[in-house]
């Protein structure tokens, strides 16, 4: 099969909408040269992401996985650099866990880098018109959860697909209803993930690029 695997989250935190999973609702069955985008949700529980990960990956026996998460107050379009081993929820998870400094996967390794070519990524987004930058933090809710549970899978079988994670901003509407938090619309967001999908496809050793803050 020549999938591409792309999941997003469902609603959280009381919100109505996720804008992950508004993207890839769109993305679904789109064609990338030879390859096909799959699409598949993914609850905001933790240890049920993961394990719902891995049924989709031995489903669609995909080339790449993306994970989609919001980030709520991010201006831009955010691969992630590393997952590391860690849960600490600020809010509980919608299965109501919320733990306090756990290991994700007991005495596996602290962190875990993106296996994508993220800086190509920025970059084939940035040239496209779409804001995006390398992002050095996944936090330590559900989203990092998932990365590390993703990264932590594709290591264990050998590193044979590339994955890696993705944060995308608040949809307008859920910015109004926030107070004015920075916002991307929903068609930006879908091109933005499919220009870097197609980077992600065509560029096996990531650009030297800086992509680094200074705090």
């Amino acid at each position: 099969m020549n999938n591409i695997l792309v999941t997003g989250f469902g609603p959280f935190g009381g919100e109505p909408v996720n804008p992950a999973l508004e993207a890839i609702k769109l993305l679904d069955g789109r064609q990338l040269g030879d390859y096909t985008i799959v699409t598949k949700e993914l609850p905001v529980t933790r240890f049920a992401s993961i394990e719902a990960m891995e049924k989709y990956i031995v489903e669609t026996e995909p080339v790449l996985v993306l994970a989609v998460g919001q980030a709520g107050g991010r201006l831009e379009i955010t691969p992630e650099r590393v997952a590391i081993n860690m849960d600490d929820f600020r809010i509980p998870d919608n299965g109501g866990f919320q733990p306090v400094d756990e290991a994700i996967v007991a005495g596996a390794q602290v962190a875990y880098w993106s296996s994508l070519p993220i800086k190509a990524m920025v970059a084939a987004m940035k040239q496209a018109g779409i804001p995006a930058a390398v992002s050095n933090s996944a936090g330590t809710f559900v989203c990092n959860h998932l990365f590390y549970g993703l990264m932590h899978y594709l290591a264990e079988h050998g590193n044979r697909v590339r994955g890696g994670f993705v944060h995308i901003p608040y949809l307008p509407e859920q910015a109004a209803r926030l107070g004015g938090q920075p916002s991307m619309a929903v068609e930006t967001i879908v091109k933005g993930l499919e220009v870097a999908l197609v980077a992600a496809m065509s560029v096996e050793s990531d650009i030297k690029q800086t992509g680094g803050t200074i705090c």
